[in-house]
Order: structure tokens, then sequence, then C-alpha cells
């Protein structure tokens, strides 16, 4: 399969501290791909940079053929990486409707995959609360909606930060099922979480990072019974 998004040997910083070193990633097309790692680990660093926020400091970053190492992030979304990020960042005075209309365009070709109608088929949730101010939702709607937002864009790729994070169990099993349903479509995603059990139901395979390296990749079924590695580096 072809690699979608890959970075090589990716270093970060936050002013002077390094938070990744090295880093190696490759995501393939039509592919889920999990990151996991403690709180700390340096997950949402990896997103941030692989999304533009963060500059990498040195190493590359390719999407689609293209390098993208120095690209600004709005130029990144215009090729197709979509970037979701963990604080669920809604626009509170406008209704889930006005949300999704805000984010809608065609995708890199032409692409319409996701228009309003499939959204709603998609997300029934957010169809049922499509009138509703952004801002009133729960947190779980919120992240349902901010999901469907970036696909609104008809990315090639989703990254998504800690889409379960603070959320009850039973909204994380609606996240998870929303996501295995894209990857059953062909959706290419990149999911970093701190929740092993919610990412090895979604995922074909895992990184492992820690301490902003990556320290073992594996599919998500050997990663499953592989005590050592959840042991060492995913254990709370």
């Amino acid at each position: 399969m072809t690699d979608l998004l890959r970075a090589e040997g990716l270093n970060a910083f936050y002013g002077a501290s390094q938070i990744l070193f090295n880093l190696d990633i490759a995501l393939q097309e039509k592919r889920t791909l999990a990151l996991l790692g403690r709180n700390g680990a340096g997950k949402s660093t990896t997103m941030k940079t692989l999304a533009g926020i963060v500059p990498a400091k040195s190493g590359r970053i390719l999407f689609a053929g293209r390098d993208i190492t120095h690209a600004p992030p709005y130029a990144r979304a215009k090729l197709g990486l979509a970037y979701v990020p963990e604080d669920r960042q809604v626009f509170p005075e406008h209704s889930v409707e006005d949300n999704l209309l805000i984010a809608a365009k065609s995708g890199p070709g032409g692409r319409r995959d996701w228009t309003l109608p499939h959204i709603w088929e998609t997300f029934p949730l957010l169809s049922n609360l499509r009138s509703r101010q952004a801002g009133r939702l729960s947190g779980g709607e919120q992240q349902l909606l901010v999901i469907a937002r970036a696909l609104m864009g008809n990315p090639l790729a989703l990254l998504l930060d800690e889409p379960s994070e603070g959320l009850a169990p039973i909204v994380v099993a609606a996240i998870g099922k929303v996501l295995r349903e894209l990857g059953a479509r062909g959706a290419t995603i990149l999911l970093a979480e701190q929740n092993m059990h919610f990412c090895l139901r979604i995922a074909e395979e895992a990184l492992v990072i820690d301490k902003g390296r990556v320290v073992h990749r594996q599919d998500t079924s050997g990663l499953a019974g592989n005590e050592d590695i959840r042991r060492r580096y995913l254990a709370m």
C-alpha cells in the first residue's frame, strides 16, 4: 500500500525544550494507525507538527507525494490533511448546521464525497441537533461535530487528537462506532490516544511513543497480547 502521510526523522521543540526526537511515521492510504502513549509522551506535539501548527526543527513530512515540511497549516488543509484538535474548537454561537457549512468545500481533485445529507446519515445524533447552538452541546456531541466538520472539507486524511478524552463510556463507544465505519469506507486516519482499548477496536496498527520517540510498532491484534509493551509504555 502507498504511504499517504510520512514523517522522517522529525524533531520538534517548544522553546528550548525538545519534544520529538527523530520521529518516523508511515500512514498508509485507507488505513487507521493509532499513536499510543501516556499523557506527556508527545502525541499531541506529533499531531500539531504534522498539521503545521508546531514547526519541525528538522526532518521532513511528506503528504500525498509532496514535501509539506515547511508548508503552513492552511496549505496542508488545502492538500487534504484535516486536523481535529483535542480541545473541540467549535463555533459556540453558531448552530450545528452552520458549523458544518462553514467548513464545506471540495477536496483535492474536486472530490465531494461528504455533503450535508451524507453527514446527517453518518451522524444521526447531529441531525437531531442541527439547529442547536454548538456551545450548548455536551462534550461528546461537540466531539462528533468537530469530526463531522473536518469531513465536510472532503480530506484525504484525518488527524484525530485524543477524541475520547474526558468522555463518558457510552459516548466513547459511539465515537468508536463512527470511526470504525469511516475506516470500513476507506478513510485514512491517524488517531492519537492514551486509551489503548479504544484504539485496539478501531486501528489496524499502532505506534507506541514515549518521551518523544517511537519505541514500538505492531498490529493491534498483536499489541493486545503484548503484556511487556503495555506494561512499560501504556499502563497508567
